[in-house]
């Protein structure tokens, strides 16, 4: 796993896919490829209106990522340092194997490279310690990222804080 988690408050998001706009301008990617995707559940009846959800999908970071396992060029990587899972488009060689081992479809193709892309977490930007595009795009900030062992704690502190709103009110 990687030591990062991006996580999301699923009844925050309103799918408005800022955070794919946002990811496909940082990497500069024509349409197709998706390294994180908004995926509408429903609609279906809730207290008889008709209601949404969105699902956001990222690359997961895999403690052992079958994308790496099948890249004959080692062009698919696993950072040592964080466990962040990237592709070194200089060894890609457009085999596409990295996306067929890949149960979550993490990696994407690239039609105008002929290589491939994925989520990487915005390495450069968390080189810097800034968060990844998607996060900082988010237009109801549903998205959250940090180290994966503060995130139980960031998660039970909202989850009080919602509790309290709802009792004062």
């Amino acid at each position: 796993m990687s030591e990062y988690y991006l996580f999301q408050d699923s009844q925050k998001c309103i799918g408005c896919h800022s955070c794919e706009v946002g990811c496909k301008s940082n990497k500069s990617l024509p349409a197709g490829p998706r390294p994180c995707q908004i995926i509408a559940v429903g609609p279906k009846l809730t207290g008889g209106l008709p209601k949404a959800s969105y699902i956001f999908i990222p690359c997961f970071h895999c403690e052992t990522p079958w994308c790496v396992a099948a890249c004959p060029t080692g062009a698919m990587q696993k950072r040592e340092k964080d466990g962040i899972v990237f592709t070194d488009s200089t060894l890609c060689v457009g085999c596409k194997a990295c996306i067929r081992a890949c149960p979550w479809n993490a990696p994407q193709w690239n039609p105008e490279t002929k290589k491939v892309v994925k989520c990487d977490y915005c390495k450069d930007r968390v080189d810097q310690g800034l968060k990844p595009v998607c996060v900082t795009v988010c237009t109801t900030q549903c998205l959250q990222f940090g180290k994966a062992d503060n995130m139980p704690r960031n998660l039970r502190e909202r989850y009080a804080r919602k509790v309290a709103a709802s009792e004062s009110a």
